[in-house]
Parts: structure tokens; sequence; C-alpha cells
């Protein structure tokens, strides 16, 4: 059995990359998680329960920013691939409190590099972004774009986190593969996010904040699309550090992203408009050719579909 560590692997992304690994049956999966305070933390361990008990899964409750918890994961674990997905994500809340992203978007991916390096892991996946692109111009983003003008500390982080990947790939030959997620949604998605929030407001009538005139624009991808890519990411072999684009390779309109969530609703939203928000860019939209060459990466959920099952999900499970 391979032997894979999931940082995050509790929360949204994390969960259903560590449903897939188990289901398959060839993977001893160990998931790293916090705990905090940015979501409940109730809904991540509801994400974790019906694993516990396992013997091909356990649970470490540590802080990556805390290289002595990790140091006591990684003795005698014998790690084989390490999926990093754990970070202080959003936007909007990296310009409250840069600081901390920081230290957890950067400090922490530095400490599991060492790790990684120390401890001999063949493979390392890193959960980037599309936000290191900023306000790109062309479109689509492909991955040799440039990322050096990014506009919240969010994307600074993930740019950050995907040269020191490269740092340690060259110098100590630690395989890297840096992912860059396009819009995820789908079940289990952070109440926070705009489709998981939007869906709320509406069903209890309430206004949804929309900034700007609507017309910004998304490349939604759906989480079975994102883990299937990641998936892919812990068997490339093909070359020692890559960066690749995972999205749905279309984008949507924020307007037409509401109209999709009233009519599987059954309910019109109340539209509350507010002035654009710094940090935010006007458009994403992933070239993923590369992915699929490399990978064989197929992003196989259009948006109505991909609105329809989180619908299907939320109104079982939303509380």
């Amino acid at each position: 059995m391979q032997n894979v560590l999931v940082t995050g692997g509790a929360g949204f992304i994390g969960s259903h990359l560590v449903a897939r690994l188990l289901a398959e049956g060839r993977w001893r999966v160990t998931v790293v998680d916090d705990f905090n305070d940015f979501y409940d933390p109730a809904l991540k361990r509801r994400n974790v329960e019906p694993h516990l008990g396992r013997g091909d899964f356990a649970l470490r409750e540590a802080d990556i920013r805390d290289r002595a918890a990790l140091g006591e994961v990684f003795k005698g674990a014998g790690f084989d691939c390490i999926v990093h997905l754990a970070a202080r994500a959003g936007v909007r809340p990296s310009l409250a409190e840069p600081v901390l992203y920081t230290e957890t978007n950067i400090d922490g991916t530095v400490n599991l590099l060492e790790l990684a390096r120390a401890h001999g892991v063949r493979q390392f996946v890193f959960g980037s972004s599309s936000s290191v692109y900023g306000e790109n111009e062309k479109v689509p983003f492909a991955e040799d774009d440039p990322i050096f003008k990014p506009i919240s500390p969010y994307a600074a982080t993930k740019a950050a986190g995907e040269l020191l990947c490269h740092t340690y790939s060259h110098l100590f030959g630690l395989r890297c593969i840096a992912l860059r997620f396009f819009t995820v949604y789908g079940a289990r998605q952070r109440p926070d996010l705009a489709i998981h929030k939007f869906a709320r407001l509406i069903s209890e009538g309430k206004p949804i904040p929309v900034f700007g005139d609507g017309t910004t624009r998304r490349d939604y991808t759906y989480v079975d699309d994102i883990v299937a890519g990641v998936r892919a990411a812990l068997d490339y072999e093909a070359s020692d550090y890559e960066v690749v684009n995972l999205g749905g390779s279309r984008t949507v309109s924020l307007s037409e992203l509401i109209a999709l969530l009233e009519r599987e609703l059954g309910r019109k939203a109340v539209i509350d408009r507010q002035p654009t928000q710094p940090g935010d860019v006007p458009r994403t939209y992933a070239d993923v050719s590369k992915a699929r060459r490399l990978l064989g990466y197929d992003p196989r959920t259009p948006i109505e579909e991909g609105i329809r099952r989180f619908v299907e999900w939320f109104k079982g499970n939303d509380e």
C-alpha cells in the first residue's frame, strides 16, 4: 500500500480526496488538520467521521505552523507522498489578516517541505490557486503566464508556495506538482464561499451581497473533477517540477451563476448591490491543455449539472 499524508484533509477538497483514496483500497491515508474556527470545526469533523476506526486511516490534529507537532506526525510514518491542501483560504479575509496568511501558507509550507526532504518523501502535490494570475488580461490563463503581480495577500502566499516547491525540487530532487485550482464547488463546500452562501440566503429569502455589476466571470470547477486531477498528480513521474491548471475551462458570469441557483432552488434571489471588493479579479479562465497532456485530466461536470448536484446536497445537509 502507498502511504500518503493529506494536510487539510478534513476540509472541503481534502475530505473528497481522502474518500477517493480510501475507496481505492491501496492507500494508507493520514490526515493532518488543525480544525481551526475559520468556519465551524464541527463540519470538518463530520467530513472525516466515517473513516475513524479504519486501519488504513489516521487523523492527527496539528497546526502546520507548528513544526515540532508536524515532526511527530512524520516519525516512523514513512510517507511516500504528501498532498498539501492545508491553508488559510480566501482572498477577502487575507486582506484583514495578512500575517496569519503568511505564517500559515508560507511558513507552514516550508515546514512540510523541510520534513518531506528530511524523511525522503518522493512526491509533493501542492494545492495552489488561480488567484496567482492576478488581473491577467490574456485568456485563457496558461501556466507560463506571469504571476508576479498578485493583488491579494492570499494570492501572494500561493505564488510563494509554488516558488518554494520549485526551490526544493531543484535543490533536493523532491518531485513537486503545483496544482492551480479554479473556483472549486460541490458538496461540503465551505459555507463562506459564494455558491454555498448564496444558496443559503436565497433559501431563507434574505438578500445576497453581489459585489460589482454581476459581470465578473469565474471558471467554476466541480470538486469531483478537481479530485480526479489531484489523484492523477500522485502518479505523475515524468519530471521533477510542474505547475498545472485544474479548471472547468469555461467561464460563467456572476449573474448567470445566480440564475442557475434560482432555477435549482425554485426561488428568486434578492440582490444587494455592493461595491467591487479590493483583491477580486474580473475573470478567471483555465487553459487545461497541459493538464490533459500530462495528467489525462478531463473535466466532466458542466456548471448546470454541478449546480444541480450541489443544490441536491445542500437541501439534504445544510443547517
